[in-house]
C-alpha cells in the first residue's frame, strides 16, 4: 500500500500551512487552537520546512520568549523531509522512525498535496492487519 491510499480523500486545500515570515507567536496559536502537533511552512508557496511543538519548545528553551516574535522560517525544522503518494506506508514509517519524525509533507510534482502524520500510517497499519485477520478467521470457519 502507498500513501495516495492514506490521502485519497483529502484536498490540498484544507491543509493547514503557515508563511516562513508569520512569527512564532502566531503559529503557536494556531497550533493549540487546531490542536495540531506540526504545520508545513510554505515560502513562496512551496514547501520550505515543518515546525513542531518541539521546534518551538527548542526554540523557547534555547532563547526564551523572546523566540516569539521571530518568523517561523528561523526556527523551523529544515529542509523537510518529505515523501510522494507513491511511497510505500511501510517505507514511510521506517524513515519516520529512523529519522525521529512524526510528520511528513506529500508532495507531487513540486506542489504541497497533504500533509500526514505517524498516527495516519498506523492506523492504516491496524486497518490492513484486522482486515487479514478476518480473512483468516473467515478462511478457517469455512
Amino acid at each position: 500500500m502507498t500513501i495516495a491510499k492514506i490521502i485519497a480523500d483529502r484536498r490540498a486545500q484544507d491543509i493547514i500551512t503557515c508563511d516562513a515570515e508569520t512569527p512564532l507567536s502566531e503559529v503557536v496559536s494556531l497550533l493549540a487552537t487546531k490542536r495540531i502537533g506540526a504545520l508545513p511552512v510554505l515560502r513562496a508557496g512551496k514547501v520550505a520546512g515543518i515546525v513542531s511543538e518541539r521546534d518551538v519548545i527548542y526554540c523557547l528553551a534555547d532563547k526564551g520568549r523572546e523566540c516569539l516574535d521571530l518568523p517561523v522560517g528561523e526556527i523551523m525544522t529544515s529542509p523537510a523531509v518529505t515523501v510522494e503518494p507513491a511511497t510505500r506506508i511501510d517505507d514511510a514509517l521506517a524513515l519516520m522512525t529512523r529519522r525521529r519524525f512524526r510528520h511528513f509533507p506529500v508532495i507531487e510534482a513540486d506542489r504541497l498535496v497533504a500533509f500526514i502524520s505517524i498516527g495516519d500510517l498506523v492506523k492504516d497499519k491496524i486497518d490492513e492487519i484486522e482486515q487479514e485477520a478476518q480473512a483468516l478467521r473467515t478462511y478457517i470457519a469455512s
